[in-house]
């Protein structure tokens, strides 16, 4: 089967393709999409851009135009869970939309006409993914649990303290991945996703961002992707 890898930084997304030894582009809803193999798998990797939005048209794509059939996305996220240092990595085993609001016609956090305000992730695919982070990343501790999307790059200790509060076992804040869960829930489409904390999403958060990313996060973005995608387990 076709498995996507998707990233939102192209400093991941090379390193992935890095991996790929026959990767051909294909243009797509103003997108490269990156056609190969990876350890005898077929493979599609994409830049998704950032944001909520940018992330559910990649899905989309890759559902309805390249048949994949399970999604994986790498990438960085903000701690915010008390014990999630930078350089963690946390697995998602469910995501929520921080930003949603449509109270009071429904309650805050809700997705309307849904009745439901977080997506779960893909069990077996998040065992695998959390095992792959796990061999691939000796030294790294990997957390699991509630990961928070939103249209706002959280970079003030007012805006971490907020949502720590409101949203208390979040482990993590990003801006993508609570709309491609929803994509693939509306789809019946098995996806998972490993991010590496950049920052504590705090006054702070903006400092070395990019650096990280370059030196850290995009190493361990390849590192985890390789080692799902060489492991014995039928994905």
């Amino acid at each position: 089967m076709t498995i996507a890898i998707v990233s939102a930084m192209r400093e991941e997304l090379a390193a992935v393709l890095a991996l790929m030894p026959d990767e051909h582009k294909q243009l797509a809803a103003g997108r490269e999409f990156f056609v190969g193999h990876l350890h005898g798998r077929d493979v599609v990797a994409v830049l998704s851009r950032i944001g909520k939005v940018a992330a559910a048209t990649t899905a989309s794509v890759l559902i309805q135009q390249f048949g994949v059939k399970a999604i994986v996305f790498t990438g960085v996220a903000g701690g915010l869970a008390p014990g999630v240092h930078v350089g963690d990595v946390v697995v998602a085993d469910e995501f929520l939309q921080h930003d949603l609001d449509a109270s009071p016609i429904f309650p805050r956090y809700e997705v309307p006409l849904y009745g439901v305000s977080r997506f779960a992730t893909d069990a077996a695919l998040t065992a695998q993914l959390a095992a792959a982070a796990q061999r691939a990343l000796p030294g790294v501790k990997v957390h699991r649990g509630l990961v928070v999307s939103g249209d706002r790059f959280v970079s003030t200790t007012g805006e971490s303290r907020a949502l720590q509060s409101a949203l208390p076992d979040a482990l993590a804040v990003e801006m993508e991945g609570a709309a491609i869960a929803q994509v693939c829930h509306d789809f019946g489409i098995p996806f998972a996703a490993v991010r590496t904390i950049s920052d504590r999403a705090d006054d702070a958060a903006h400092g070395d961002f990019l650096k990280f990313i370059e030196e850290v996060a995009s190493r361990h973005s390849a590192a985890i992707v390789q080692a799902l995608l060489a492991a014995p387990d039928d994905l």
